[in-house]
């Protein structure tokens, strides 16, 4: 049972999403929680990478972008089915994130030149996808709806909604098992004193290229979802910098290092963004206003994200005084 404990929570939510569909009906709110699953698949894809191991990035748009662009050339220019395709824009996510990193982290590229860098190559993507022939240019590509489970795509937005729910938890276990590993272990080292952790005899380069490309699989996994609900996808929604803002805004604000807290920043984020929309109107921006105004909050007094409200505070230690041979305290 003392295995299974760390588990409890992840399974104690992936109960409440399963059940979400039975007394959610309306397609507003079906759409809200699936659009919300898959931005936190994709933070919890960069807090691997940025909240376990410390290596913050600013362009996982491009993860996000090369799984969805992979899996609809794959179903729609060599005419294979949607399943492989999934698998094989998730594996093209890892790829990306092995090279980038393995150009990152040779060249001791780290803090904000890494996240620079990631930068730089998310927007490189996104302009060669713009004028790029095989991902349909800037009028992007368009997958044809083919409904059935085969084609990973659903009649109702309640079954997809369940294969999302799955997916994220099954992405959520990985990353507690990983926290509890020894390979978790050495990200922590990592984030915490790099030079630290190469003098105790971790393989900082070989450690971080697991990460990012761990993280590369997973953004793009969530990419692949993307592309599968809404059908269509052009350079500036997968590679825009909006994806990349999101997943960083969720795994902080929900609590950077933990395993629920780019769910919980998910649902935060998006639900807030709603209300104020909601309340506001029309008005342009406003939810991005709203973002900014949650991350200020969280950087200044929520340090430990939302997650860490709930956490439990270690009782002060006591300091047990002893007097001196001959004497009184």
């Amino acid at each position: 049972m003392s295995a299974l404990r760390p588990y409890l929570p992840v399974i104690g939510l992936g109960v409440l999403l399963a059940l979400a569909p039975l007394f959610v009906t309306s397609n507003v709110a079906l759409n809200f929680l699936v659009f919300t699953l898959i931005i936190a698949l994709a933070a919890q894809g960069w807090n691997l990478l940025g909240g376990f191991g410390g290596q913050f990035s600013f362009g996982h748009a491009a993860f996000f972008g090369v799984g969805a662009y992979v899996s609809a050339i794959w179903q729609m220019s060599l005419g294979l089915d949607a399943w492989t395709g999934f698998v094989a824009g998730t594996l093209a996510g890892a790829v990306t994130g092995l090279t980038i990193g393995f150009l990152a982290f040779r060249a001791g590229l780290r803090g904000s030149y890494f996240a620079l860098v990631t930068l730089a190559f998310a927007e490189v993507f996104r302009v060669l996808s713009n004028s790029s022939e095989a991902t349909g240019g800037a009028a992007g590509l368009l997958l044809p709806l083919r409904i059935g489970a085969q084609n990973l795509q659903f009649a109702d937005r309640s079954t997809f909604l369940a294969f999302v729910v799955a997916l994220t938890i099954l992405v959520l276990l990985l990353v507690q098992w990983i926290r509890g590993s020894r390979f978790g272990a050495q990200l922590v080292a990592l984030r915490e004193n790099e030079e630290a952790a190469r003098a105790l005899g971790v393989d900082v380069f070989a450690v971080k290229l697991k990460a990012i490309g761990l993280s590369g699989a997973i953004t793009a996994a969530a990419g692949v979802l993307y592309l599968q609900y809404f059908l269509f996808i052009d350079s500036n929604i997968v590679f825009g910098t909006w994806i990349s803002v999101e997943v960083l805004l969720a795994a902080i604000v929900g609590g950077l290092g933990t395993v629920l807290g780019p769910v919980v920043g998910a649902l935060a984020l998006h639900g807030l963004g709603e209300l104020v929309k909601h309340l506001a109107g029309d008005l342009p921006g406003i939810d991005l206003a709203v973002y900014g105004a949650v991350l200020v909050v969280a950087v200044a007094f929520l340090p430990g994200g939302l997650v860490g409200l709930f956490r439990r505070k270690p009782a002060p230690r006591q300091v047990r005084k002893t007097a001196p041979e001959g004497g009184r305290v």
